[in-house]
C-alpha cells in the first residue's frame, strides 16, 4: 500500500454523470451513423436501442459491484476483491490497454478533422506537433488538481452536448414537419448483419467504466455511481437515436457520407450548419481526451495502492494531491501510440477489451452476493442492489459471449498478448514479495 497524502474527494453526483458522459460521446456518434445507415437502413435507430437494453444489463451490474467500492481502480479494483490477485492484475492490463489505445484513436481523429479546415494537419511533423499541443493542456490541468481537471472535463462535456441538441431539435423540427420519410432497406438485413452492428454499438456505448476509476475522489462514490451510471445510459441511448433518426430522414444516401452529421445538419442549416457538427466532433474528440486524462491514471494509482506496481505510480503530489506520476505517464504513451500509429489500428487495438471487461464485472457480482451471504468480511455491502441480480449477470456474461464471437483473429491475437503480459507481470511481482 503506498503512503502519502491521500487524493481529495471532490467529485460530486452530477460532475460524476458529466464524466461518465464525457466517457462515452466521443467520435462514434459522428461517425457510425453513416455505418450503420448502410448496413441497416431505416431500420438503423431501431439498432441504438436494442444494443442500448444490451448495454443495460452490463451497466446494471456495474452499478451494484461499484456500489460496494469507494476507492479508486474500476474494474480492476472489482476483479482483484471478487477473483483474487491474478485475475486483478490481468484485468489491470486490459483496462489500460482499452483506455490508452481510445485515447490514440480520439487524438488521431483529431487531427483528421483538423485536416478540413488545416489540410496540412496530417503531415508527420505537423501532427506530432498538433497530438502534443493536445494533450500538454490536459495533463497540467489534472497535474494541478482533480478540481481544474474536473472543470475542464466538465466544460467539454457540455460543449459537445450543444451541438448534439441543435442538431437534434432542428433536424426532427424541420424534416419531419416536412413529412419526408426514410427510404426502405434494398433488403432486410440478416442475423450476422445485427449481430455485427450491435457489436460495434456496444463499442459506442463504451467508455462509462473508465468514469468508475476516479472514484476515490468522489464524495459519495458508492450513492453516486449507480446514479451517474444509469443517467449517462439513458442519456446517450436517446440522443443517439435521435441523431440517426434524423440522418436517415434527411440524407438520400447515408451510407455514403463519411461525416454524416455534417452533411445531413447541410441539409437542414445550410453550409454553417456543416462547419457547426465538424466544429462539434472536433470539441466531442477533445472532449473525450479531457475526461481520458483525469480517468485513466487513477488506475495505475490503483494498482500501485494495492502494491501491483511499484509505490511511484501511486505517488500522490504533496500539494496538488494528485497521482501526477501517472498523470505524467498516460499523457507521453497516448502522445507516443496516436504519433506511430494510424488511426485504425488503434482502434482496433481499443476494441479488444472491453467484452472481456464486461463478462468480469458481472461474473464478479454472483462472486461477490455468493461470498457475502456466506458471511466474508472482506466483501463490502452493497449500496445499490439489482433486482433478479444474478439472472442479469448471467444474461450480461451471455451477451458479451455472443458478442466476442464476432471478434475478428487480429483482434483475439492482441487480447491473448494482453493476457500474457499481464500473467508475466503477476508471476514478476509474487517473485519480488510485498517490498518493492
Amino acid at each position: 500500500m503506498t503512503a502519502g497524502p491521500a487524493l481529495s474527494p471532490t467529485i460530486g453526483r452530477l460532475a460524476l454523470t458529466g464524466l461518465m458522459l464525457n466517457a462515452v460521446i466521443g467520435s462514434s456518434v459522428f461517425g457510425l451513423p453513416s455505418v450503420i445507415a448502410e448496413r441497416l437502413g431505416a431500420a438503423s435507430p431501431w439498432a441504438w436501442l436494442v444494443a442500448g437494453a444490451a448495454m443495460a444489463l452490463v451497466v446494471a451490474c456495474f452499478a451494484e459491484v461499484a456500489s460496494r467500492f469507494s476507492r479508486a481502480g474500476g474494474a480492476y479494483l472489482y476483479a482483484r476483491v471478487a477473483f483474487g490477485r491474478l485475475p486483478g492484475i490481468e484485468m489491470a492490463w486490459l483496462t489500460y490497454l482499452v483506455r490508452l489505445t481510445a485515447a490514440a484513436t480520439n487524438a488521431n481523429l483529431f487531427v483528421i478533422y483538423l485536416a478540413e479546415f488545416w489540410p496540412a494537419a496530417t503531415g508527420p511533423l505537423e501532427s506530432r506537433g498538433i497530438l502534443a499541443l493536445m494533450l500538454l493542456p490536459l495533463a497540467a490541468a489534472n497535474y494541478r488538481g482533480v478540481g481544474s481537471g474536473l472543470g475542464v472535463s466538465n466544460a467539454f462535456t457540455i460543449a459537445k452536448l450543444l451541438p448534439l441538441a441543435v442538431f437534434v431539435v432542428a433536424g426532427l423540427g424541420l424534416l419531419l414537419a416536412d413529412g419526408t420519410q426514410p427510404a426502405a432497406p434494398l433488403a432486410p438485413p440478416d442475423l450476422g448483419t445485427w449481430l455485427e452492428v450491435i457489436l460495434l454499438l456496444v463499442f459506442a456505448y463504451g467508455g462509462f467504466e473508465a468514469a468508475l476509476m476516479p472514484l476515490g475522489e468522489a464524495k459519495n462514490p458508492r450513492r453516486d455511481a449507480p446514479a451517474g451510471l444509469f443517467a449517462a445510459l439513458g442519456i446517450c441511448a436517446l440522443l443517439y437515436t435521435l441523431v440517426q433518426a434524423v440522418v436517415v430522414v434527411a440524407l438520400e444516401d447515408p451510407g455514403a457520407s463519411s461525416r454524416p452529421l455534417a452533411a445531413a445538419a447541410e441539409v437542414f442549416l445550410g453550409p454553417p450548419g456543416a462547419v457547426l457538427m465538424a466544429v462539434g466532433a472536433l470539441i466531442s474528440v477533445y472532449g473525450y481526451l479531457a475526461g481520458a486524462m483525469l480517468n485513466v491514471p487513477r488506475l495505475t494509482y490503483a494498482v500501485a495502492e494495492q502494491g501491483d506496481l511499484p509505490a511511484r505510480f501511486g505517488a500522490v503530489h504533496p500539494r496538488f494531491r494528485t497521482p501526477h506520476v501517472s498523470v505524467v505517464l498516460f499523457a507521453c504513451l497516448v502522445w507516443v501510440l496516436a504519433a506511430s500509429g494510424s488511426f485504425l489500428q488503434n482502434l482496433t487495438l481499443s476494441a479488444v477489451s472491453r467484452l472481456a471487461t464486461y463478462g468480469a464485472v458481472c461474473l464478479a457480482l454472483i462472486v461477490l452476493r455468493r461470498r457475502e451471504r456466506g458471511g466474508s468480511r472482506d466483501v463490502p455491502a452493497a449500496w445499490f442492489r439489482v433486482p433478479w441480480g444474478p439472472v442479469v449477470a448471467v444474461l450480461g456474461i451471455a451477451f458479451s459471449a455472443l458478442m466476442a464471437t464476432r471478434m475478428s483473429q487480429r483482434e483475439l491475437v492482441v487480447l491473448a498478448g494482453a493476457l500474457v503480459a499481464g500473467l508475466a507481470h503477476w508471476f514478476w511481482v509474487r517473485r519480488r514479495g510485498p517490498a518493492w
